[in-house]
Order: structure tokens, then C-alpha cells, then sequence
């Protein structure tokens, strides 16, 4: 199966030298030493980037010097919020280069999408087409388009690659979009297997007159996102994935030309400019405070502000050619690693091409029969040696599904025969292995690191999987 990378080896001439490795070392010591004062081995930065010292410091101070007051006014404490506020909005489309963009304060990139999902105009005339690699945050919009009459089409990945099947892509948006609307949802890069998918599908998809959600959740904390060129309808950013603090506040970017597109279907404290109890009716705003529901979180806000001028400070680009180099240099030394038999330790989920990948991707661990061990016995395990890693199937269902050849009929068989269900209900029922290890790095990630997963990895060499049972 050719999306397993260890069966196509990596020459053995190949060098990876670890870019700017004196810089980025530095930066360690100075930022993030309580990583090696506590003997960490932190490969989870999909699910949540590290802060660095220096913010969290920043931020202290910023809320010891100064009296903030609930924004909803124009008392002295209140107005101190709303310009400080006001500057963060302002950072964050400056970030993206987003001038064509109005930025909405949410909870999280869950939260901003369910904003769209809400408020976008479903009907018996919509569809929503999504690729089947896609969180479940932009998966479960499709409840809301289906209760309104709406049609949904999932467009597989491919299973060799998973890569989007460019022809299906076409066929499914040229002829969808000529009878009906159509909101098309995509990841710029895959939360589980690090895959960058094209951003040409953007302008292709707006060329036929779709609305596009580009999540960039997974994207932007290691790649440039520049809005002047790419321009989706709705993006939702989660900040904590960047640089770490504060957790609980994402975005909406939403291009001005789709804001009134939005139909609220309902409205809260601060989301109005007039509403009357006697007449029963209301009059929403007609800036970003339409979908920023009650008090916003005034007191964290700005932490982003300062969370995005230390990205900067270091250099989006220098970042990227850094992780990049990072997990390519994981991958090669994973790919060296076999059982005594010649048999792989395990198995590297994507493609071959790195340029196509950001800084995570998936994996299953094989013992020396070639059976797979269990996706929570490796976490367990590496738990043991202070390594962060994670497993499961990340929220993201449609990838687990193609690559563990679970089929329509034998999930569709597990539905209509429960009426409820877990993970491992359903592992037992279907007789089929779900989940995998996923490993993501970030831009501090070091070569100790690899090597440590390496040491790890090697514990499993010509075990057989009947010894943790």
C-alpha cells in the first residue's frame, strides 16, 4: 500500500540538517526551559502549542498595571477594554493580511463554526459539500443543513495518499453548484495526518459561485495564511494552537462580502443595537458585535495581540522551513526502524512528498507477526516516559474510516442496530481496529526529542502484541 512511507524507503544518502538549529535552541532555553527542567517530551503540538515564558510575563504585568471594566460602556475602565480590543481585532487581520476580512472574537475555531453552521441560509435548495477528511467541528454543521431540507456530499480522500481526488472534486462541485447553493468546507491542513491540502480549491470553488469554509485551525500556527490571496468565506482560528496562551479564544474571519449572507437566529447582550419587549422585535448590529454573544473576554484578549508579535518576532517562514525540516527528520529515522525479521515497526499514514505535509502525521505500530498493537497501549506507554503524543481518531472520523477499510455498510450496520455507542462498542461489533498514534512537532522541537520517541519506538522491536494483553 503505497501511503505507507516505510514501504518505500528513504535513501539512505539523504541529509536533514535541522535549519537554524542554533537559533531555535536558543530560543528554548530562553522561553520554554521548563521543558527540560521537567524531562518533557512534548509531541502534541496539534492539540495545543507551548507558551513561551516571555507572553505569559507580558500579559501578567499588562493586568497588574491597569483597571479593566466590562466593554458595554463608555466608562473610563470600560473604554480602556474596548480599545485594547479594538487593537487586538486589528492585529489579527493585519496577521492574515485580511483587510477584506471582519474579525469576530470567539471561544474557540468550534465555536466559529458553529456561528456558520447556525446562520448560514440552509434550505431545500443548499447543499454542503465537505471533504471526508474534515473535524468533527466542520463535519457536524451538517446537522444543521439537513434539518433545514439541505443535501450533504462527502467527497473521500484518497486512500493511497489521502490527498483530495482532484477529479471527483470537480465533477462534484461543477455539477452541484449549477442547481443548487452550495457551501463547500475544507482543511487547509488535516488536524490528523498533517496533509496540506491545495488552497487552489478556494478560488475554484468561488469561480462557481460556492461559499467556501477553509478551516485553518491545524494551518496556521506553522504555515502563512495571506488573505489578499486566499479568499474563503468564513475562517475559524483557534489562538492557543499559535503560541500557546490564552486557551478559550479563536476567531471568525468573515469576508465582507458574505457578512450579511448570515442569518442570526437569534441575538444576545451585546449582539443588538435596539431591541423591544412590547413589540417583540430587535435589530441586530452590522459589525463583528452581531456574533459575539455576551461579555467577550476582555481580560485575555489582548494576550493575543502579544501572542502575534512573537510569532512575528521569530518569522512565519523561519518557522515553517523549521518544522518542516523537523518532522521530515523524524520520518526518515522512524522509517529505518524494523523488527529483526525485516519487518517494519510501523507504518507512516500520507504522502511521500513532505513539501504536502505540515507537522504532524499519524501512525500504527506493528509487533513482529506483523498484528497491530493497541493504539492506547503505545500512549500508555509512552506516558511512562514523559513523552506527549496522542491517539485516537482526533475527532476526525473520515480518515480513520478509509484507512482502517471500515466500510458504508458496516458502519451504516452498527447506527441502525444501536441507539447508542462508544469507541470500543463499536471496535467490538465491527471486528476491525480503530484509531492510530498521531505525532506532531513545533517549531522547538529538537533532535533530543526525536530521539527520545526513537529510544521508544525501539522498545517494541520484536515484541509480539499477545505480551501486553
Amino acid at each position: 500500500m503505497s501511503n505507507q512511507i516505510l514501504e518505500k524507503e528513504i535513501p539512505e544518502t539523504k541529509a536533514i540538517s535541522l535549519s537554524d538549529d542554533a537559533f531555535f535552541s536558543e530560543l528554548r532555553k530562553k522561553e520554554y526551559s521548563r521543558i527540560d527542567k521537567n524531562s518533557e517530551v512534548y509531541l502534541d503540538f496539534t492539540g495545543g502549542n507551548i507558551y513561551p515564558e516571555s507572553l505569559i510575563k507580558k500579559h501578567h504585568d499588562f493586568l497588574l498595571k491597569n483597571v479593566f471594566g466590562n466593554p458595554h460602556s463608555i466608562n473610563p475602565t470600560s473604554k480602556r477594554s474596548s480599545e485594547f480590543i479594538a487593537e487586538t481585532r486589528q492585529k489579527v487581520l493585519d496577521f492574515f493580511n485580511a483587510k477584506d476580512y471582519i474579525c469576530v472574537f470567539t471561544q474557540n475555531a468550534t465555536n466559529a463554526l458553529r456561528i456558520v453552521g447556525e446562520s448560514y441560509p440552509f434550505n431545500e435548495n443548499t447543499e454542503y459539500i465537505l471533504l471526508s477528511d474534515n473535524h468533527n467541528s466542520v463535519n457536524g454543521i451538517r446537522e444543521f443543513c439537513k434539518n433545514k431540507g439541505g443535501a450533504v456530499t462527502y467527497v473521500p480522500v484518497q486512500y493511497h495518499d489521502l490527498q483530495i481526488n482532484e477529479p471527483l472534486l470537480k465533477k462534484l462541485l461543477t455539477e452541484h453548484s449549477k442547481n443548487k447553493k452550495v457551501l463547500f468546507s475544507f482543511p487547509a491542513q488535516s488536524n490528523v495526518t498533517g496533509v496540506k491540502h491545495d488552497l487552489k480549491w478556494v478560488a475554484y470553488a468561488k469561480n462557481l459561485g460556492c461559499d467556501v469554509i477553509l478551516d485553518a485551525a491545524a494551518f496556521v500556527p506553522t504555515s502563512r495564511l495571506d488573505l489578499s490571496e486566499i479568499q474563503p468565506d468564513f475562517i475559524p482560528i483557534s489562538f492557543y494552537k499559535i503560541f500557546g496562551y490564552p486557551t478559550g479564544l479563536g476567531c471568525l474571519l468573515i469576508h465582507k462580502d458574505s457578512f450579511q449572507e448570515l442569518k442570526k437566529p437569534w441575538f444576545a447582550g451585546g449582539t443588538v443595537s435596539l431591541v423591544s419587549v412590547n413589540a417583540q422585535d430587535h435589530f441586530l448590529t452590522n459589525t463583528h458585535e452581531r456574533f459575539e454573544d455576551g461579555t467577550l473576554n476582555y481580560l485575555d484578549i489582548p494576550a493575543i495581540k502579544n501572542g502575534l508579535e512573537f510569532i512575528e518576532s521569530i518569522g512565519m517562514d523561519k518557522i515553517s522551513k523549521r518544522v518542516h525540516t523537523i518532522v521530515e527528520l523524524l520520518a526518515h529515522k522512524l522509517s529505518k526502524m524494523t523488527h529483526s525479521n525485516g519487518k517494519p515497526l510501523l507504518k507512516i499514514f500520507g504522502p511521500e512528498d513532505f513539501s504536502k505535509r505540515g507537522g504532524n502525521m499519524i501512525m500504527s505500530f506493528y509487533d513482529i507477526n506483523g498484528n497491530t498493537f493497541q493504539t492506547e497501549l503505545i500512549e500508555e506507554r509512552a506516558s511512562l516516559k514523559n513523552i506527549s503524543i496522542r491517539t485516537g481518531c482526533f475527532c476526525n472520523p473520515g480518515v480513520d474510516e478509509i484507512n482502517s477499510c471500515i466500510t458504508t455498510e458496516e458502519l451504516s450496520g452498527y447506527f441502525t442496530s444501536h441507539s447508542d455507542g462508544n469507541y470500543h462498542d463499536m471496535v467490538s461489533f465491527i471486528g476491525k481496529m480503530r484509531g492510530s498514534v498521531r505525532v506532531s512537532v513545533g517549531f522547538i522541537t529538537n533532535e533530543n526529542d526525536i530521539e527520545k520517541f526513537c529510544g521508544f519506538v525501539s522498545e517494541f522491536k520484536d515484541k509480539d502484541a499477545s505480551e501486553f494483553n
